[in-house]
């Protein structure tokens, strides 16, 4: 899926990225003005995701977003039928969302990655950030495993 979060929904970009979302964050891009989040969705034929009614009404693609609590907005995702599963061999970097290239086994990485003989080493081609499925990734896990055990139902409608 490819998805545009205006400024309000930020907290969703990790999450969305380590699913596979190919994920535009606006406010990585300098965007607030809603005619410019408008045209970028339909320039790069994107979803957009938001909590502004009136934008959501005025995109061609729009999931409007009605809570401020991310665990709330990734379950109201889920019920809207966005899939929120791990990717096993991750795409997209969480920082940029540049494509990731998996690091062969015998490279070598910077001292805040894992020796890629050992563990899955991922290196973004836009940015050079390194990913692994570490504790981030065992956190972000359990999140979506509490969303999918919950049928995807909000917090405030349990």
């Amino acid at each position: 899926m490819r998805v545009l979060l205006d400024v309000m929904c930020g907290g969703l970009v990790a999450y969305l990225r380590m699913c596979n979302h190919d994920t535009v964050y606006a406010g990585d891009r300098g965007l607030e003005a809603d005619d410019e989040l408008l045209e970028l969705a339909r320039e790069e034929n994107r979803t957009l995701l938001t909590r502004d009614v009136a934008l959501a009404n005025r995109a061609d693609d729009a999931i409007l977003l009605e809570s401020r609590d991310v665990e709330d907005q990734l379950a109201e995702l889920t019920a809207a039928g966005v899939s929120l599963t791990l990717a096993d061999e991750p795409t997209f970097c969480g920082r940029c969302n540049g494509r990731l290239e998996r690091v062969g086994r015998s490279a070598s990485t910077p001292e805040y990655a894992p020796d890629p003989a050992e563990t899955d080493v991922w290196r973004c081609s836009r940015c050079g950030q390194q990913f692994w499925q570490g504790s981030h990734w065992e956190r972000v896990d359990r999140t979506l495993s509490r969303i999918d055990d919950d049928g995807g139902e909000p917090v405030e409608d349990r």
